[in-house]
């Protein structure tokens, strides 16, 4: 699909529909525990496409004992040896659960096939029997939900950039991810080949535009609220009664305890300085970055424009010189001519 430029919503709306949207993921959370539902929802697209947030936003209230997320890492050689759908099963959820999976059985679909981990043979078996295995979860009474972020080359390439810049989020970043830049017509090109094998009418693949993430929560937790009817089965509010008092409690000396440093606080005026001052060099730091980021922006931007004029001003110079050469060659042809009419 094409991405668009568009305008980004406002913050505090943001905040406010997000704040709506997870008040009814908590009702539909009680609704899937005291309905005894089974729910697993994949979460596949590009790397840096907004799925891990997506995931964050919708557990960030939910009971993780009811809602749990499952993101596998790389398979051991064991588990190399088993049916390809073995690992996965473990963690398929019982009665009143909901599990979301950040990457998951498609791997084989996309990186494995890429990169080349798997052979055509385990590719093709794969395209085969997974959409039997889904249909087969689907017979046993589990709701299966499949989302696909898609994002633009370019969206995916600020984000990258981002996480580099960003020592918090560089983990996110792999060496894999990286080579993924370099394959990215043969990514596009599994993920259509996954989609008209496994976009089946019992289980389709739903697609969020995540080039603007915001818009993608929103959009998404939208989505998966409104595939179930559930109802609102929350608990009524609850009166909290006054805490009993015993006379005969007398806490123990606080100095027999071992507190936690207080770092920060109202008697760590010190700390506080430090931390401001921290801060103030963090802005500074920033400030330069974005000045050499917009400098490199401009210099790339002047490299580019003096490339286009060097590729102009080359192909205006091979053509006048195929020019000159077209009319010298006709001049001499001319010559012939006139020549052999003299004769």
């Amino acid at each position: 699909m094409g991405h668009k430029k568009r305008n980004k919503i406002d913050n505090a709306v943001y905040e406010h529909e997000l704040a709506i949207l997870q008040e009814e993921l908590v009702k539909l959370q009680e609704w899937i525990k005291q309905e005894q539902k089974k729910v697993v929802v994949l979460f596949e697209g590009r790397d840096a496409a907004g799925k891990g947030g997506a995931i964050k936003r919708i557990t960030e209230y939910l009971n993780p004992r009811h809602c749990r997320v499952v993101a596998l890492g790389t398979p051991t050689e064991r588990e190399k040896t088993q049916w390809y759908f073995q690992r996965y099963v473990p963690h398929l959820p019982a009665a009143g659960e909901m599990v979301l999976f950040d990457r998951s059985w498609y791997n084989r679909a996309g990186v494995e096939r890429v990169m080349g981990f798997c052979t055509d043979d385990e590719y093709s078996e794969f395209m085969r029997s997974c959409p039997e295995f889904e249909r087969m979860l689907i017979r046993s009474g589990i709701t299966v939900i499949k989302y696909w972020f898609s994002v633009s080359d370019e969206e995916q390439e600020r984000r990258f950039q981002s996480r580099l810049n960003e020592p918090r989020k560089r983990w996110k970043l792999s060496p894999m991810d990286l080579e993924s830049r370099d394959k990215w017509v043969e990514y596009s090109r599994a993920k259509d080949a996954m989609m008209a094998h496994t976009d089946t009418k019992q289980c389709p693949w739903y697609v969020v535009d995540s080039e603007v993430k915001k818009h993608a929560r929103l959009n998404c937790i939208s989505h998966l609220l409104s595939i179930f009817p559930y109802v609102d089965l929350l608990p009524e509010k609850l009166t909290l009664p006054e805490r009993k008092t015993d006379g005969a409690y007398v806490r123990p000396p606080m100095e027999e305890q071992s507190f936690v440093p207080a770092k920060y606080g109202a008697d760590s005026a010190k700390t506080e300085s430090a931390a401001k001052s921290r801060l103030k060099s963090k802005k500074e730091k920033t400030s330069e970055d974005k000045s050499t980021g917009e400098e490199k922006a401009a210099d790339k931007a002047k490299s580019k424009k003096e490339k286009a004029e060097d590729k102009v001003a080359g192909k205006a110079k091979a053509a006048a010189k195929a020019a000159h050469k077209h009319a010298k060659k006709h001049k001499k042809k001319r010559k012939a001519t006139k020549k052999a009419r003299k004769h």
